[in-house]
């Protein structure tokens, strides 16, 4: 199956902001391989034999995706940074529970109905990344989106350039160092 052309899904897009349910219906099978390979990239980087799967996270992100009523898309690379975003707090969200769990606090029900163990450590690293990535958005927002974009949301530097407006070479500068900053700031 060939990829959809962007101004196709933009179209979608813009369809479904302006009320026509159809337009979704139409977009999320043509969407849905890519929010796939968005989330088995991320769910790469966990351990391999936890049981959090590609499928519960799509689709929750799906559900929480088609619950944006009021979000104005306004293209293809907006719909997939939104995407990346959800995609990272599901995996903060339940990366907190977990964590909560193991110290004995009460774990929040999470709807990933999949979902079963992730390590202790690795839910550490999860929520310690995002604080992180909270306290650079708070003196630098675009180099904080990018690192979200390409560490939760899996984008290549081109896809992350287009979803920002700004040039590839200016993605790839930040990246490196947004890396070089939350590295320090994890290993406080």
């Amino acid at each position: 199956m060939s990829s959809p052309s962007t101004p196709e899904v933009t179209q979608l897009l813009l369809a479904w902001s302006n009320g026509d349910r159809a337009a979704l219906d139409q977009l999320m099978p043509i969407v849905y391989s890519e929010l796939r390979r968005l989330a088995h990239r991320q769910l790469g980087a966990e351990r391999p034999n936890h049981t959090l799967q590609t499928t519960a996270l799509v689709n929750e992100a799906y559900l929480r995706l088609v619950d944006q009523n009021s979000l104005q898309w306004q293209d293809r690379a907006h719909f997939f940074a939104v995407a990346a975003r959800m995609m990272r707090h599901i995996l903060v969200d339940y990366a907190r529970a977990r964590h909560n769990a193991k110290r004995g606090g009460r774990a929040v029900k999470v709807a990933l109905d999949e979902a079963a163990e992730v390590s202790v450590e690795r839910a550490a690293e999860m929520v310690a990344l995002d604080e992180a990535l909270t306290a650079l958005a708070e003196f630098d927002p675009r180099k904080s989106r990018i690192a979200e974009l390409r560490f939760f949301g899996g984008l290549t530097v081109e896809e992350a350039a287009e979803a920002l407006k700004v040039s590839p070479g200016t993605v790839m500068r930040d990246w490196t160092l947004a890396k070089a900053w939350l590295k320090r700031e994890i290993s406080k």
